[in-house]
């Protein structure tokens, strides 16, 4: 028997987005839990334009970085696209990391204090309307445990499944067993026969995560000391491959997906029964564009 279908991430590139949205009437069509719209587009124009497109998908930004727009604006927008969607809409928050803010020309804080003072604000704005439940991101336990004192739930971005049992102790056990409380977790997902290829996908894509210090400190913490030092080293040395070469298949195992439709769809039960309620699979495709990603997924779950 088929397992209920996962959520799934999805991003609209220049040129493309009248094909995502298309892509996501599509998604609700075969029946996946949520749309989840990610930080490397506009997410909350992504998640309005699905929300005007569809009827009973779940929505949400997963994630948006606060430093990006005042508290004022970020109310008013997320309480818009929660109103039109009719409920269907989770505000996912996050404070980024810092190679990327540094692109933006924004200077980051200190990220408890930071997030806690932006989620006062927007909860502050008035006339915004009723606003969504806010999600934040996090990896380590003082911003999942910053989630279940102020937030509506906590999402995970390349977690490892080894260490959720760990990092989610820190909420109550109402929290992580009941409705009322989001817990997510966005996983790098290649539906491949060919696991080799599937992998070396992966280790395309998780390079840009390695090379950031926050996610190393955080798979360290999880276990993987070893893995993250030799990493280290291979960054200094400015040498891609040699990073790649320092992702252990243990690893890759632990934080992404990949592999034949069977062993996806085991992984993502695998991935419900470490604690995670909401499963967002990210595809990606040894075969193509984001496109194929998605039919080889739909296809896995067919």
């Amino acid at each position: 028997m088929i397992p209920p279908k996962p959520s799934v991430s999805l991003a609209a590139l220049p040129g493309k987005r009248q094909a995502i949205l298309d892509l996501a009437q599509e998604i609700e069509r075969q029946g996946f839990e949520g749309i989840y719209c990610t930080s490397l587009t506009e997410g909350l124009s992504l998640s309005l334009a699905i929300a005007m497109r569809t009827s009973a998908v779940a929505l949400g930004t997963s994630i948006v970085p606060i430093y990006h727009r005042i508290p004022q604006e970020f109310a008013y927008s997320a309480a818009f696209v929660s109103e039109v969607s009719n409920g269907r809409f989770r505000f996912g928050i996050g404070v980024s990391h810092k190679p990327m803010l540094d692109r933006a020309g924004v200077t980051a804080g200190k990220p408890l204090a930071d997030v806690r003072a932006f989620v006062e604000a927007l909860r502050a704005v008035p006339r915004a309307g009723e606003l969504p439940p806010i999600v934040l991101a996090a990896m380590r336990k003082r911003m999942i445990a910053l989630a279940g004192e102020i937030g509506d739930g906590m999402v995970f971005a390349n977690g490892a499944r080894s260490h959720m049992s760990e990092s989610l102790s820190v909420l109550s056990q109402a929290q992580r067993s009941g409705d009322d409380f989001f817990i997510g977790a966005m996983i790098p997902t290649c539906v491949c026969d060919d696991e080799a290829a599937a992998k070396a996908v992966h280790r395309r894509t998780m390079i840009t995560y390695v090379s950031m210090t926050n996610y190393r400190n955080y798979w360290k913490e999880a276990g993987y000391e070893e893995e993250m030092t030799a990493i280290e080293a291979a960054l200094a040395t400015r040498d891609r491959d040699a990073v790649t070469a320092c992702m252990s298949d243990k690893w890759l195992a632990d934080v992404t997906l990949f592999g034949s439709a069977a062993k996806v769809r085991e992984g993502v039960e695998a991935w419900h029964e470490s604690g995670i309620k909401t499963i967002i699979l990210v595809p990606s495709s040894a075969a193509g564009n984001q496109q194929v990603a998605f039919q080889e997924l739909i296809d896995a779950y067919e």
